[in-house]
């Protein structure tokens, strides 16, 4: 878990340390609060769990889609971030859900795989499922690694 220095809804400040997270391959506030898990990470694959609380829910009772999409996400980055060096910079530049079914309750569980890079690219996909090992929504990404951090630019 990441660690507050501040109170969590404070608005964020990027000139000041407002948070301290355990390790490279960790999670960050906003997954902390979604109640988000790695399970594991390495050799560019990732799983990820995260169980549909209520707080999670949309108005008709299911899980938010952008609970799904922050997971599906959150998965591919815990896959490339087992392939790079600690702190390099990078971020989601290109993002795809489609969704498959309604999540009702539970545990969704996300597997990641990530190919790259190419040049600065790397290419994600995650697959995510519920407890009956449904497939529930499929994402598909596509991450670029900042300039200047020894990658072909």
């Amino acid at each position: 878990m990441a660690e507050l220095l501040v109170d969590g809804n404070a608005l964020r400040r990027s000139e000041e340390t407002q948070f301290r997270m355990e390790g490279w391959i960790a999670c960050a506030p906003c997954e902390d609060l979604l109640g988000i898990h790695i399970q594991k990470a390495a050799a560019g694959q990732a799983v990820l769990t995260m169980p549909f609380t209520v707080k999670l829910a949309q108005g008709g009772g299911f899980m938010h889609g952008g609970a799904l999409t922050t997971l599906g996400d959150t998965a591919v980055a815990m896959a490339i971030k087992s392939l790079l060096p600690p702190d390099t910079i990078f971020a989601t530049t290109e993002l795809h859900l489609d969704f498959v079914a309604p999540v009702k309750e539970g545990t969704v569980t996300a597997e990641a795989v990530v190919t790259g890079p190419v040049q600065r690219i790397f290419q994600g996909a995650a697959t995510l499922f519920d407890d009956d090992g449904r497939v529930v929504a499929r994402l598909k990404t596509q991450f670029k690694v900042a300039r200047g951090q020894g990658f072909d630019d």
